[in-house]
């Protein structure tokens, strides 16, 4: 037989209820879920709403915001990463054109250094 609470406002409202219900051969429907939604929402400094169905929902809502929030931090710090990324490939594209300026240099150094020896080399002979 099921006995009919409202006015529930914590745990100890319900186990106070849980007894009334026991002394007269009932029991507080779902009381094992409500209380677990009740010590979830007293940690949480959530005031209940005094029913199961409204505990219940409230329940919902904070997990879904908690997860909404979780998803947008998560999506923030991706974001960040890419970011982060982005401006890492930029430096080592710069870096990179600044050692192919450097290597043209040298190879045009070099070059022009091994054509003035093959120059000479052909003058000495």
């Amino acid at each position: 037989m099921a006995f009919k609470v409202n006015g529930i406002e914590s745990e100890d409202d319900l186990k106070k209820a849980q007894a009334a219900a026991l002394a007269q051969g009932a029991s507080v429907p779902n009381y094992q879920d409500w209380a677990n939604i009740l010590g979830t929402l007293q940690e949480a400094g959530v005031e209940s709403t005094g029913s199961y169905a409204g505990d219940k929902a409230k329940l919902k809502q904070i997990e879904q915001e908690v997860e909404n929030f979780i998803q947008e931090m998560q999506e923030q710090q991706i974001a960040d990463q890419r970011k982060q990324e982005q401006e890492q490939v930029k430096d080592t594209s710069e870096s990179d054109k600044d050692q192919e300026i450097k290597a043209t240099v040298a190879n045009a150094t070099s070059s022009m250094i091994m054509a003035d020896y093959m120059k000479y080399y052909h003058l000495m002979s």
